[in-house]
């Protein structure tokens, strides 16, 4: 099976709480994770020539696949379990109205959800799944 990378906003409180719920709702544990400040994240940024700038909250890598914004989102959706692969069905949805939601929420994650000194540190046990 194809690894899917998920680079995510470390600092992020928002960010990490989805990373957390990834994680809960992922029990085949398809997904690895990186930090966007990471060293592989920033490797893969580069790899996959990605403008940090512009997609500056989630990726998710499969193969030679890139998805950004609500696309990545979407697209993690449909692996996870319970109802949430239903989620993917919002693909329909024309993709700039789809990013102009996300991309309001990026833009205000920090003020609404705070902002962590540094990125988030796994437990032994979840360690394995996180590539920095």
């Amino acid at each position: 099976m194809e690894t899917k990378i998920i680079l995510f906003d470390g600092v992020c409180n928002l960010c990490n709480g989805a990373i957390n719920f990834i994680i809960k709702h992922d029990p085949k544990a398809l997904f690895k994770f990186a930090s966007l400040q990471g060293e592989t994240g920033q490797r893969l940024l580069q790899k996959h020539q990605i403008n940090s700038a512009e997609t500056d909250s989630i990726v998710l890598i499969e193969g030679d696949t890139v998805s950004v914004k609500s696309s990545a989102a979407l697209r993690i959706a449909k692996y996870l379990n319970k109802g949430y692969p239903l989620l993917f069905g919002f693909m329909i949805v024309p993709k700039f109205i789809r990013n102009a939601v996300y991309d309001y929420i990026a833009r205000n994650r920090y003020k609404w959800f705070g902002k962590k000194e540094s990125c988030m540190i796994p437990t032994p046990e979840l360690k394995s799944r996180f590539l920095d």
